[in-house]
């Protein structure tokens, strides 16, 4: 059974998805994102455009992204891959001052964990004017394409950035990638306006908190008592 939430003024490690997370899905990156990856299988494979973006569909369910298939079931580079799906128009992506004053209020570290690239995370954090309040970007390249739901990318996050789970929240659009959280005992925060907004029986039970706007959550978060040193 996943464990209790832990109250939101005790977290001391705020670990966030980028995409469709930290802007809202109405932006629509990934339809973008999708018809490239597309593309690049048509390319690649020599599909046709139904049967590269049925492929895409299929490795998405089936290995988490559709890297992680490719990289399977045909050894595609992960870096070309990246590269390609990756140089999209972020036009669309505008400063959110609301956001940006809930997370300069907002005690605690904070992280992203994302199963894109450093590189896709810092173009969109720079046009949000988001990027000075995270620690660090914990990227697919760093959890060797073994892309979220996969529990050693989180394993390795806290490992890497001494995270103790139990004061430690995350933050997803995709509710599949929140199990792992609520397993190693991690808060998790559930945004419910994405586009991939399944909730099957499965994932309800390591949902903490659903949300549909992430910066009024997190400003009445910031609003809650100071964050308790360890051991008082």
């Amino acid at each position: 059974m996943p464990s209790s939430p832990t109250p939101l003024d005790r977290i001391d490690t705020w670990i966030f998805d980028l995409d469709n997370t930290l802007y809202p899905a109405s932006c629509q990156l990934y339809l973008e994102v999708e018809e490239r990856m597309g593309r690049f299988i048509m390319e690649e494979l020599r599909l046709d455009h139904a049967g590269a973006h049925e492929l895409r569909r299929r490795y998405f369910n089936q290995h988490g992204t559709t890297l992680r298939g490719l990289m399977d079931e045909y050894g595609v580079p992960p870096e070309r891959f990246l590269e390609y799906v990756h140089e999209i128009d972020l036009s669309a992506v505008a400063k959110d001052p609301a956001l940006d004053r809930a997370l300069t209020d907002l005690p605690g570290r904070k992280l992203i964990f994302t199963n894109g690239t450093r590189r896709h995370a810092e173009r969109v954090l720079d046009r949000l004017g988001l990027a000075a309040h995270f620690d660090a970007i914990h990227d697919i390249a760093a959890i060797d394409y073994l892309p979220k739901p996969n529990p050693a990318g989180y394993r390795d996050l806290i490992s890497r950035y001494g995270v103790a789970p139990g004061r430690a929240a995350m933050v997803e659009d995709m509710a599949r990638n929140l199990p792992p959280a609520a397993a190693l005992g991690m808060t998790t925060i559930w945004l419910s306006n994405g586009p991939h907004p399944e909730l099957d029986t499965g994932h309800a039970p390591h949902i903490h908190h659903t949300v549909d706007d992430l910066a009024s959550f997190l400003a009445e978060a910031g609003r809650k008592a100071p964050v308790t040193p360890a051991g008082e």
